[in-house]
């Protein structure tokens, strides 16, 4: 979920500022002479890692606002006593700062860590996964997400995310200027053709190159699981995955549409596999089991 909504926050960003730039006329300044591949690459790197950064730092809010998450700020119940001083406990043992802890409502069995920093994190959980998990499957899935939150996950997502919208934006004015040259014939600045085909090309540029950041989480959940097993216990985080897994393939439980604990539903192969968030269950319990701790 957090990976999905960076992406998502990421892309409006740059589409924003892509449309503001134009209309500045800043993509005509730098091709008035021809393209000028020194100064695009500096540009697509100013605000390739700037579009990165904002995301990084509205991540908290942006998170909250679209899951519905509510913070608990004073608990009110014994669940949600236990649910902040067992999040307390294991930032704590994980060394960092003590992060909000929120519940979302949904039915399904899930939980997401986020924010800019490590000692100014959000980790939420959903309605479903309290409900339905006992207490040390909680407390593994929240040790996973604190173990995201301790190794600098969301600022080392965000680096990537830097270089691929540098990339993203760079490869798309080149080719919006090549097809504005070469099939509209425009030979004097940039026509319609530069403008429509450049945005396009950003957008599918950018679906492409997110394979880069799916690659990134799917290499770091496997840490996180490792995370979860030192604070919680290898047996209770196995359970927990198991538990996931168990839930994934009871349709009604698990739709296709939704991330369990970031998971999508069974394994996939060819280019589907490509855009998941998250390696196949089976392969983190593997991974588990054969770690060592």
């Amino acid at each position: 979920m957090r990976i999905l909504l960076f992406l998502a926050t990421n892309l409006a960003v740059i589409l924003v500022a892509s449309f503001t730039l134009k209309l500045l006329g800043v993509d005509s300044y730098l091709a008035q002479n021809g393209i000028q591949y020194g100064s695009l690459l500096a540009f697509a790197a100013v605000f390739g890692f700037a579009g990165a950064i904002i995301s990084l730092l509205i991540s908290k809010p942006m998170a909250k606002w679209s899951t519905k998450a509510k913070v608990i700020e004073s608990p009110r119940t014994p669940a949600e006593r236990w649910l902040v001083d067992t999040v307390r406990e294991l930032a704590k043992n994980a060394g960092i700062g003590m992060p909000e802890v929120a519940i979302f409502p949904a039915s399904q069995s899930n939980a997401f860590a986020t924010g800019w920093n490590k000692n100014n994190a959000l980790v939420a959980v959903s309605e479903g996964l309290l409900h339905r998990f006992n207490k040390d499957e909680i407390r593994a899935v929240l040790g996973h997400e604190i173990g995201h939150v301790a190794n600098g996950d969301m600022v080392t997502l965000a680096l990537i995310q830097g270089v691929v919208n540098t990339f993203v934006i760079f490869a798309s004015r080149v080719i919006g200027s090549f097809v504005d040259r070469v099939v509209f014939k425009n030979e004097s600045g940039h026509g319609i053709g530069f403008f429509v085909v450049s945005i396009a090309a950003e957008i599918v540029l950018g679906i492409l190159a997110s394979t880069i950041v799916f690659w990134f989480s799917r290499r770091r959940e496997y840490r996180a699981d490792i995370a979860g097993a030192q604070l919680a216990g290898r047996g209770a985080m196995i359970n927990a995955l198991a538990r996931l897994k168990q839930e994934s393939e009871v349709p009604d439980q698990m739709p296709d549409s939704l991330q369990a604990f970031g998971i999508n539903r069974g394994a996939r192969g060819g280019l589907s596999a490509l855009f998941m968030t998250h390696p196949p269950l089976e392969s983190r319990i593997e991974a588990l089991q054969k770690a060592q701790l």
